[in-house]
């Protein structure tokens, strides 16, 4: 979501009905060279997924808004704390709920006036560890151990995080940049220092260094103005050819020694996006076209000139890489040297409008770039709109080059009173597939499996009303993560909900078994983990449902095989391992025969992984 320029004043929420049809028309073929696209509702839907979509006619409200939900069962839903809630005001734009990071059973809510900690021990009945108010703009946070990193861009942000904001125009009380938190007290968070930039940080990005355990980096996005030498010197707004030094048209990354953070402190300012023409990208449907205002600053770019920054970045050190996405396009990065990373290549897509964020599938093969299109302000989801517009893009690695697959939306048509589209999402541990669950502000959150890049298909939902439905008043989900076993979102206005998945045609008891095995003391969803599956019984039947349901396999033959799986779970010790090692041993001879030799050698592996685990 952009910048917070100033509050506004916003209608109180009704309670009426939300007038939407699904979209069934054909949308036509995607902009420039790329392949048409499927007809809305051929593309994205399975076959059994409920018509009429549950999403559509959904009534309003704040706290009472009707939910839908498929395949998806909320668990809870806190409301925000005190100090981040204004009982008359659903959507009060200082106490907007941002993103999330996650330590323990502890989440870290981002807010624009600081930020919440929340206990989920019981997910049923989260309870509230710290509040934090300190305003700043969208408050992305970052957590490593004791030390919390948390983004700060507006120009009313304070140092010390007072309420009082920063009126001259040049102030060293002003806080743009990463504020550092010590927080080995959750419950009494203590500032270490701010490290300023010239643009503030819109966004953070935790990468941390196989080589390096003594410190941790951060990569800042910054996409406010550049601000005064006089405030912050060396920082330069001019173009690059008129200064070298300037403050556009790169990234900055910050080094902080573990044991004494109050020495972190910028020791690069990486140019990613050199030699990049300006990116062509379409503007807003007709419809929302409006005159740009008179007298309006202009925007933080320079003429035929490519991106001046990212709005994100994913770092993904189990493989070696980054991805950003970065005003017109999406950027690989080698991050080998974490504290230089390097442009391996860029790729642009005049369907795509604002680069948002980036997810790469478990084997890095893959890389998906969302859009957040009209900013995450503005309803982007109506029938209307373009399928492939505010949308996902999906591209596979060939060597050091992206090539475009497909595109994923979220396919239920929301009403114009509802912000909507492509927002921040992660990856859900299933063995043997590519499955995500994603936010879409006031569209909700859903699942959906890009396993097969060119056939993304979505596999779950839930949504509410929107809040207000005789205008636009921003709400719905910021974000959407898996965590240890559960789905967590950030509702802008409504506080933290927790989903749990239900088992169905798409994803079975095993599946959703085999990804709550996989658990992370600490989870920065911008800095991707690799997903590792333990030795265990639900992730060998994962591979046996996924051959049941992709009916590639002679199905005598996996009724055999998942017979003898059953058998070996009923023996102990060195009789189940001497089974499970036999039938390791025919998957890989039989394997081969089969209709989906892959999935069968996925099988082999897992069940001879259960065999040396069962020694």
């Amino acid at each position: 979501m952009p910048p917070l320029a100033s509050p506004r004043r916003r209608r109180a929420h009704t309670g009426a009905a939300k007038g939407a049809t699904l979209r069934g028309a054909v949308l036509g073929a995607a902009l420039g060279a790329l392949p048409a696209v499927a007809p809305l509702g051929a593309q994205g839907t399975p076959p059994d997924a409920p018509v009429p979509d549950r999403r559509v006619g959904l009534k309003g409200g704040w706290y009472d808004a009707e939910q839908a939900a498929w395949n998806l069962r909320l668990v809870s839903t806190t409301k925000p704390s005190p100090a981040f809630a204004t009982p008359t005001n659903p959507a009060d734009p200082r106490l907007t709920n941002s993103d999330l990071a996650f330590q323990g059973t502890l989440v870290f809510q981002g807010n624009y006036s600081g930020w919440q900690v929340w206990d989920v021990a019981d997910v049923r009945k989260p309870t509230l560890r710290a509040e934090f108010v300190c305003p700043g703009s969208q408050s992305d946070v970052t957590v490593y151990g004791t030390l919390l990193f948390v983004s700060a861009e507006a120009l009313s942000g304070r140092v010390d995080c007072g309420m009082q904001g920063v009126e001259p125009e040049v102030s060293p009380d002003r806080a743009r940049g990463i504020r550092i938190i010590d927080i080995s007290d959750v419950a009494k968070p203590k500032a270490i220092k701010t490290v300023q930039t010239c643009r503030g940080s819109h966004t953070n990005t935790l990468a941390t260094d196989p080589k390096d355990s003594d410190h941790v980096y951060v990569y800042v996005s910054g996409s406010a103005g550049v601000r005064s030498p006089d405030e912050l010197p060396g920082c330069s707004a001019a173009s690059p050819d008129a200064d070298p030094n300037s403050a556009l048209f790169r990234i900055e990354v910050i080094r902080v020694p573990l044991a004494r953070p109050q020495d972190a402190a910028i020791v690069s300012s990486p140019r990613i996006f050199e030699g990049l023409a300006e990116a062509k990208r379409h503007g807003d449907a007709p419809e929302d076209q409006r005159p740009r205002r008179e007298g309006a600053p202009p925007r933080p770019s320079v003429a035929g000139r490519g991106p001046t920054q990212c709005h994100d970045i994913t770092t993904y050190p189990a493989v070696g890489l980054a991805g950003g996405a970065c005003s017109g396009y999406g950027i690989l990065l080698d991050i080998s040297d974490v504290k230089n990373p390097r442009r391996i290549t860029a790729v642009a897509d005049t369907n795509m409008s604002a680069w948002h964020s980036v997810t790469f599938s478990n084997d890095g093969s893959q890389v998906l770039f969302s859009d957040e299109w009209g900013g995450g302000s503005s309803p982007r989801c109506r029938a209307t709109d373009k399928y492939e517009w505010g949308a996902d893009a999906i591209y596979a690695r060939r060597g050091d080059a992206l090539e475009f697959q497909s595109y994923f939306k979220m396919p239920a048509a929301q009403t114009r009173t509802e912000n909507c589209v492509a927002h921040n999402g992660s990856l859900i541990p299933v063995p043997g597939r590519t499955v995500m669950v994603q936010s879409w502000y006031q569209g909700g959150i859903n699942v959906f499996d890009w396993t097969d890049p060119l056939r993304p298909v979505e596999i779950a939902y839930f949504d509410r009303g929107p809040m207000d439905t005789t205008r636009l008043v921003s709400a719905g989900h910021w974000s959407a993560y898996w965590y240890n076993g559960h789905i967590y979102g950030s509702e802008i206005s409504r506080g933290l909900d927790i989903l749990e998945l239900q088992p169905s045609a798409h994803l079975s008891a095993n599946e959703i078994a085999a990804a709550t095995l996989v658990r992370f003391e600490r989870f920065n969803p911008q800095e991707q983990p690799q997903l590792v599956w333990p030795a265990a019984f639900p992730v060998v039947r994962s591979y046996t449902d996924q051959l049941a349901r992709n009916a590639a396999v002679d199905a005598a033959w996996l009724r055999d095989v998942t017979g003898a799986v059953d058998r070996a779970e009923r023996a102990k010790g060195a009789k189940r391992a001497e089974a499970l090692r036999a039938l390791a041993a025919r998957l890989r001879q039989e394997g081969a025969r089969q209709g989906d030799p892959a999935k069968v050698a996925q099988l082999a592996e897992a069940v001879e992984a259960l065999a040396q685990a069962s020694r």
